[in-house]
């Protein structure tokens, strides 16, 4: 099967520099406040890009979980410490975020660093979630391979059983990320393929960062 006539335009609006705050971290929220009210299944979806020991670049999809993304100056997402992306991330700390808006016509690239967040802020987040989900963090030896789904089945059934009576702990081996960004590209799709894309660049202190913004050819 060919997919080279496979092909669509682009049209459901245009980017200007005028359209874009200064702080790109407003500009991405103003965006995906537009995505949640566009009902977008995931909108919080985006994937995380490392580059292993080995020089292996992998991705995969996680979900964003700020509670203030332009306060916090980052971006957040969780994971179990022991899983591939977290040894990538320890060996290499440098990442690529992607949010594909594609019902929009509109994506976004974030590049930059990513950072253990405090104990605090990982326990906060693991108990504000639903039982089922808190018990899966202990179940599941992230990417790690296994023989069946039937043992992953037993392995849940088991932390079951073991946290039956009172609140699940924290695991120790469970917490989050912050990607502090350094560049952040924002992508609105043009007809004719005539794209347009701004990259912000930050220049200065993390703390209290100015922005650079170019316009790039798509």
């Amino acid at each position: 099967m060919s997919y080279q006539d496979h092909r669509r335009d682009y049209t459901k609006g245009g980017l200007s520099r005028d359209d874009l705050h200064e702080n790109p971290l407003v500009q991405f929220e103003r965006w995906l406040k537009q995505a949640i009210e566009a009902g977008l299944a995931d909108p919080t979806a985006m994937v995380v890009a490392t580059n292993d020991e080995s020089g292996y670049l992998w991705q995969r999809m996680v979900l964003l979980k700020n509670k203030d993304l332009v306060a916090e100056k980052s971006f957040v997402f969780f994971t179990n410490y022991s899983s591939a992306k977290a040894q990538a991330i320890d060996y290499s700390p440098r990442v690529s975020l992607h949010f594909p808006w594609n019902e929009l016509d509109r994506q976004v690239i974030v590049g930059g660093v990513a950072e253990k967040i405090s104990a605090r802020e990982t326990a906060e987040y693991f108990l504000s979630r639903p039982r089922e989900s808190q018990l899966a963090a202990w179940a599941s030896q992230q990417s790690r391979p296994i023989s069946a789904r039937t043992m992953l089945e037993q392995q849940l059934k088991a932390m079951k059983e073991k946290f039956a009576h009172g609140d699940v702990p924290v695991p120790d081996f469970w917490g989050g990320y912050r990607v502090v960004p350094d560049r952040i590209e924002f992508w609105q799709g043009g007809v004719n393929r005539l794209h347009d894309r701004f990259r912000y660049y930050r220049e200065g202190d993390v703390g209290e960062p100015t922005w650079r913004i170019e316009q790039l050819q798509p």
